[in-house]
Formats: structure tokens, C-alpha cells, sequence
């Protein structure tokens, strides 16, 4: 009786081991933003500038990861078809993992979510997410050119950013001329690797320009939404909030990026918006820098709320 009883546990845990996982995430976390700001402060933070404004940053925010999730669920349609719900919460634990730990470890939650849950091939989601994140990386910097251009204000400016904003394009349409020429260079214990880079790439054009879209569409939205908070609490202009959108979503790339970007984050929004002309000193500078821990804030807590929500979402698999 006894041993049927701890198998019994055992199987719920299983059952429910996604909603485990993202309940145990949602406090961690919870009480991580207490102990280093207090929900106190982050409340009062936005007090200023109107509550209204920041639940409209909030909602636009939690859009853009329903839209992530679904550029997911539009890639693998077999694997997920009718379980949107339970990749959105997928998605949301991947997320906040991804902020949460250091050096993007993070994204090793993906691959093992995907084969848990979907019975995904950790090679075939592995290359998929790399595919992804070159498409999120040339969006993120297409999104922040926007604020060199705004700074030009020519022609030239927004031809070029044009070109750099058609590159995946070119790409696709002439990947079976990449691949063929990384099959002769590399050896031959690398060809299951690369038909596994080949099978993450969109099956068709149809596919590619829904992928690429839906990634352009969830930059394009980010990066406006962080460069509108800027200049709304600090004071900047348009150019260089889009900078300082740009280096604080860059900084959490880089391997010195510490757990939930605490400090390394607003450091990235204050150099970004200086490269683009915000005040380097001074009380604007001050300015600036509050802004940027506030604008931090706003993001964790996007991420949190999206986490917790998903907790609605349908079951994962029994």
C-alpha cells in the first residue's frame, strides 16, 4: 500500500511537472524583486507617471510573448497543433529562466521543455532556437536602427536600413548555396549537425515570411514600447531611447549578464541612449539612469505577470 502510494506521487509530480515548474518560478521570483527592490518601490516607481501608462506598457509587453509563442507554434504546427496553451506556458518558463540565469543558460530550458513536452528532438528544437535567435537578433538591431535614422534624417540613412532590414531574405533565398558550401568545408562528423541546422530553417517561403514577421512585428513592438517608457520617465527623445532600448535587450546576451540583469541591464539602457545622444552627465544623466533601473523593472515584471497567467493555460500532457 505503501509503495503504491509514493508511485502515486510520483506519477502527479510527473503529470504535472510544468505547472510545478512554473509556480516554483513565478515565487522565486516574486520574492528575488522583493528582497532587491520591494514591490513596494516598483509601484510606487510608476506613480508618476501614471498607473494607466504603465498597464498599457504592460499589456503591449505581454502581447509580444503570445505572439513569440505563437511564431513557435506556427513552426513546429504538427508537434503542438491544439496545445497552444500549454506552449504559451512553455514559452513564458523559457522566458523568465532566460532572464533569471546568468551567461544565457537559460535557453538550455527550451530544447528539454520541448522533448518533455512534445516529444521535440533535443537537435531539431536546439537548431530551431538558433534559427530564432538570428532572427531575433537582426529584428532587435533593425528595431534600433530605427533611432540612427531618426537621427540622420536622410535618404541614405533609410535606404541602408532598408537593405540591413531585407537581409534574412537574401538569406533564405540562397541557403541551399550556404549549405552546400558548409557541407565541403566541414568534416564529415559535423553533416548530422548541419541537417539538423537545415531541418530548424522555416520548410518554405511561406513559412520563412510568417516567422520573419512575426519576429519583426515582436521587436518592432518591444523596442518602441522600452523607447516610449524611456523617454516618458526620463526625459529623452525618441533616438536615444530606441538606443537605450537596444543596449539594455543586448546586455542580456552578453556572457556578463548577471542573474534578472540586476545592474547590468540599466547599464546597458544608459550606454545605449548615450551612443544616441542622451546626456552623458549631469542631472539628465540622473535622470537617465532611474529611468533605466524603472524601465528594467517593468520588464521583469512583464515577464513574471506572463508567467503567472500562463498558469491558465490548458494542461501539458498525461
Amino acid at each position: 500500500m505503501k509503495n503504491y502510494s509514493v508511485a502515486s506521487q510520483r506519477a502527479w509530480i510527473i503529470r504535472n511537472a510544468m505547472t510545478l515548474l512554473t509556480l516554483a518560478t513565478v515565487v522565486l521570483y516574486a520574492i528575488f524583486i522583493q528582497w532587491v527592490w520591494g514591490w513596494a518601490t516598483v509601484l510606487a516607481l510608476w506613480k508618476g507617471a501614471g498607473l494607466g501608462s504603465a498597464f498599457l506598457a504592460l499589456a503591449a509587453l505581454l502581447g509580444t510573448y503570445v505572439l513569440r509563442t505563437w511564431r513557435i507554434y506556427d513552426y513546429f504546427p504538427i508537434e503542438t497543433g491544439g496545445r497552444f496553451g500549454t506552449l504559451l506556458r512553455l514559452t513564458q518558463v523559457h522566458n523568465l529562466l532566460n532572464i533569471m540565469l546568468p551567461f544565457r543558460s537559460g535557453e538550455a530550458s527550451f530544447p528539454l521543455l520541448m522533448k518533455r513536452e512534445f516529444d521535440l528532438s533535443l537537435a531539431r528544437s536546439t537548431a530551431a532556437l538558433f534559427v530564432m535567435r538570428l532572427f531575433d537578433l537582426h529584428a532587435l538591431l533593425a528595431a534600433a536602427g530605427i533611432g540612427l535614422v531618426l537621427q540622420h534624417h536622410s535618404s541614405w540613412a533609410w535606404a541602408l536600413w532598408f537593405c540591413f532590414l531585407v537581409l534574412p531574405v537574401a538569406g533564405f533565398a540562397l541557403r541551399g548555396i550556404g549549405l552546400r558550401f558548409a557541407a565541403r568545408i566541414l568534416p564529415a562528423k559535423a553533416e548530422r549537425l548541419l541537417a539538423e541546422v537545415e531541418a530548424g530553417l522555416p520548410v518554405d517561403a511561406a513559412a520563412f515570411a510568417r516567422a520573419w514577421g512575426a519576429t519583426l512585428i515582436n521587436w518592432f513592438t518591444k523596442i518602441a514600447v522600452l523607447a516610449w517608457v524611456l523617454g516618458l520617465l526620463g526625459g529623452i527623445s525618441m533616438a536615444p531611447g530606441f538606443g537605450g532600448a537596444l543596449g539594455g535587450e543586448l546586455s542580456s546576451v552578453l556572457p556578463v549578464h548577471a542573474p534578472a540583469g540586476v545592474g547590468t541591464y540599466p547599464a546597458g539602457i544608459s550606454a545605449g541612449a548615450v551612443a544616441f545622444g542622451a546626456a552623458a552627465s549631469g542631472p539628465a544623466f540622473e535622470d537617465l539612469a532611474q529611468a533605466a533601473v524603472n524601465t528594467h523593472l517593468l520588464v521583469i515584471v512583464s515577464s513574471l505577470m506572463g508567467t503567472a497567467l500562463s498558469l491558465f493555460a490548458a494542461r501539458g500532457n498525461r
